[in-house]
């Protein structure tokens, strides 16, 4: 099998900050301190890639080479990307096992890349679990999960059947390895809907735990019952010849949600979580003091733009694996909404309280280490704006770039980072803080198109850290506990402004790394 190397440099060192403009979203807390000035250098005569001869967001995507937020190689003329993650942590390694959606992925069929750091990934050419070219029941495959019993490794997978004739439009099936880069379908093993959920339609994305000293799986299935959206819960023996359906162990309570799509569970110290994809939401996570719920009131992580994230453990820390999203055409000026796009990785960080953040990976934001010019003299700067918005160009938009900085405001309007799409300032792209709204927010047409957002926690008078993150067209931007995932077509070689409007926002220790 032919692999591919791809060096995947990463999230970043993040300070905690929180802008106040109009949008919200969660961000995570900093992973390291940023250098001194005075013990810093800038980098001199760093070759950049030229953007100036690509002149539409197609062509600037086509040229980038993305290491962080890894993206199947084209096949053809073709680029495919990364769907529903399934990731697995053993003896150094993550196993990241995706929907393969375009190129010469048959229906959606499972892939895998690995990685030991999430700096570099080797991909794997050929599909690990293949939907069923003649059709059946796994015409499409589904999300599922890969769990080692014993010498065996068991990867449950949902069945989507390939035409409505099906009694049962989605089962869990299942196929078997004996290296977690290999498996064979099991024929005749499959779960289906218990009778007590009375539907057949919505009956997927199994996760799987092995309790080796009982010898038992337990395996949580999304479903909805009464039109309601649920997580299911079975006992299975370890040899597979007995299934007990448990029950259920969440429903659906905020939001008008019909699926809560690539749930999980796991353990952080004392407390139990649980964490799912809101279909066409966000992801959400929900905390017990106990394994498998009661769970408390659930709480959003990210935006809409962090999709079906899973969390995987190591020796280095907890993380969320998921996509991040892309529009449906790079030049669109209104939409962040296609299916699939590139792997996402955030660390997830617990707080003194049991709920969680996001932050960057450590591996990731340590190789953004060449400091950079700034477009002003200082690394401070007050933006200072009545009703009309006041911006001042301080940043570049390379290939792959880091920004830090710290701020605190007085008004109520808004302020952040603008992004040039086309120089005209109606078409800036920008990542807002919003005191008033207390959000955080991804905006294009200077604010009047809202993409994604999420709560923040912002105060006039006290000062924040950020940190932002970009390779691509894709970025992350972290405010103390809240993160925010974006895309950002057609930016690239471009000037990056600060803004405010009906505020006075003062910005210090602005720094710009690269790679």
């Amino acid at each position: 099998m032919k692999t591919k190397i791809y060096a995947v440099l990463a999230l970043l060192c993040v300070l905690c900050l929180a802008l106040a403009g109009c949008g919200s979203k969660e961000a995570a807390p900093a992973a390291t301190e940023a250098p001194k000035a005075a013990e810093e250098a800038f980098a001199e005569n760093v070759e950049d890639k030229d953007f100036s001869a690509l002149r539409t967001p197609g062509s600037q995507e086509a040229a980038y080479e993305y290491t962080a937020f890894f993206r199947p190689a084209i096949d053809g003329i073709n680029q495919p990307y990364v769907g529903d993650t399934m990731p697995y942590y053993e003896d150094g390694t993550y196993y990241i096992y995706y929907l393969k959606e375009g190129g010469d992925s048959y229906n959606h069929s499972i892939y895998l890349a690995t990685t030991k750091d999430f700096v570099t990934y080797t991909e794997y050419d050929d599909p690990i679990v293949e939907s069923a070219r003649s059709g059946g029941q796994d015409g499409w495959a589904g999300t599922g999960s890969v769990v080692k019993v014993k010498d065996e490794y068991l990867f449950f997978y949902t069945g989507h059947a390939s035409a409505e004739t099906y009694e049962y439009m989605e089962k869990i099936m299942l196929a078997k390895g004996k290296t977690p880069t290999q498996f064979e379908k099991v024929e005749g093993w499959d779960i289906t809907p218990p009778a007590e959920i009375g539907q057949k339609r919505d009956f997927r994305d199994p996760q799987a735990y092995y309790d080796a000293e009982k010898d038992a799986i337990t395996l949580t299935v999304t479903a909805s019952q009464g039109g309601v959206a649920r997580i299911l819960k079975y006992t299975l023996s370890g040899d597979l010849s007995s299934v007990t359906y448990d029950g259920v162990i969440f429903t659906n309570a905020v939001g008008n949600f019909w699926n809560l799509e690539c749930s999980d569970t796991f353990q952080l110290g004392d407390k139990y979580y649980l964490t799912y994809s809101a279909q066409d939401d966000t992801l959400w996570y929900a905390m017990s003091d106990t394994p498998y719920g009661p769970y408390g009131e659930a709480k959003r992580l990210d935006g809409k733009l962090f999709y079906a994230a899973k969390h995987v453990e190591s020796p280095e820390g907890a993380f969320m694996v998921g996509w991040a999203r892309r529009s449906e055409s790079p030049s669109s000026t209104s939409e962040v909404s296609g299916w699939a796009g590139n792997l996402a990785v955030q660390k997830i960080v617990q707080k003194e309280n049991g709920d969680l953040a996001l932050a960057p990976v450590e591996n990731i934001a340590n190789q953004y280490t060449k400091r950079r010019h700034l477009a002003v003299e200082e690394d401070a700067l007050t933006v200072q704006a009545g009703a009309r918005f006041n911006y001042t160009e301080v940043f570049t938009a390379y290939e792959r770039f880091l920004l830090k900085g710290k701020f605190t405001y007085t008004g109520k309007g808004c302020f952040g980072l603008a992004f040039d799409y086309n120089g005209q300032a109606g078409k800036y792209k920008l990542i807002t803080l919003d005191p008033t709204a207390q959000k955080l927010q991804l905006q294009f047409n200077e604010g009047s198109t809202l993409i994604t957002e999420t709560d923040v926690q912002l105060e006039a008078g006290k000062e924040y850290a950020f940190t932002y993150l970009q390779e691509g067209s894709v970025g992350m931007f972290w405010l103390e506990d809240a993160s925010l995932t974006v895309r950002l077509y057609g930016v690239s070689g471009k000037p990056i402004r600060l803004y405010a409007e009906n505020n006075v926002v003062s910005f210090t220790d602005l720094r710009e790394y690269t790679k």
